[in-house]
């Protein structure tokens, strides 16, 4: 008979991709991921992956049984969520996927006060510049830059935050200040990588200077703002970071300044669990703190 413990293993296999992630996720050792995969596929009848050196990959039988897993694991999650919702202790591990400067900025710098007011609770951080997939579990909560169009996902926007145009002293030292946005057509530019950027919503300068000239793309806000502050060029940055980096000069702040909202996305499975309602509370306090300090949020 199945098991739903071997049904939600295999769910961890295809989503991570390989054996030994899964394991890592479900607290086993590799050979014991193995023995329970091959027990599975012997119960079905079924060989539900191809196994190489470089991970796993999903037969068409994996792809059949999906469907029917997920299906029970939103069954097990929703029962899960009932009752934890009559049981407010607030312990396990939440992993939250962010942009990385929301990351960075705003969820590390706190991350100590969450850890105090609930010393059950493991906060996993994963910073991507892509959309990741609630509806994979790749994520139980993510900040996303839009709602996603589809899925069974619940979110809500988290606040609004700005984008401004910074160089660095060496910079305007060498190459002169801008005094209107005419005078920018002669300046070199940072920016993402437009194919590999997750949201298009990032590409905020190409949006206000198209066919700018640039000399240096990354998919991390990090990289570009550290490029601007070594004197690469202009950047568009968001001044919850920029605003603390006292290497960087903001530009036409009366002229140029771009508004992007952070939305707060979950499963709808786990919307009610102690756990992931205790992190929400905690991004909302981190985003009031922000604003308190008029830090471009």
């Amino acid at each position: 008979m199945l098991q739903s413990a071997d049904l939600m293993l295999f769910l961890s296999i295809l989503r991570e991709g390989n054996m030994v992630a899964a394991g890592k996720r479900a607290g086993i050792d590799h050979s014991t991921v193995a023995r329970r995969l091959t027990a599975l596929e012997r119960e079905l009848g079924a060989r539900l992956f191809d196994r190489s050196s470089r991970g796993v990959s999903p037969t068409p039988a994996a792809f059949a049984l999906q469907r029917h897993a997920e299906r029970i694991e939103s069954e097990l999650l929703a029962a899960s969520a009932s009752v934890a919702a009559r049981d407010d202790v607030v312990e396990g591990v939440v992993r939250l996927a962010t942009t990385e400067m929301f990351g960075a900025y705003l969820v590390a710098p706190h991350i100590e006060t969450l850890q105090r007011r609930h010393p059950g609770l493991t906060l996993e951080l994963a910073t991507e510049s892509r959309s990741t997939s609630l509806a994979r579990r790749e994520a139980d909560i993510a900040v996303m830059l839009s709602m996603p169009p589809r899925g069974r996902l619940v979110g809500r926007k988290l606040t609004d935050y700005r984008l401004g145009l910074y160089a660095s002293s060496d910079y305007l030292e060498r190459e002169g200040t801008p005094g209107s946005l005419d005078d920018l057509h002669r300046h070199h530019f940072v920016s993402y990588i437009e194919e590999l950027a997750g949201f298009r919503e990032m590409i905020a300068l190409d949006q206000l200077l198209p066919g700018a000239p640039v000399r240096f793309r990354s998919t991390s806000a990090a990289a570009q703002q550290a490029a601007v502050a070594a004197g690469m060029g202009i950047g568009m940055l968001h001044l919850f970071a920029a605003g603390q980096d006292e290497r960087l000069v903001r530009l036409l702040p009366d002229e140029v300044e771009v508004l992007r909202s952070y939305w707060v996305v979950m499963h709808a499975d786990l919307q009610k669990l102690p756990r992931i309602r205790a992190t929400i509370s905690f991004l909302e306090e981190a985003i009031a703190a922000a604003k308190a300090r008029s830090a471009g949020i």
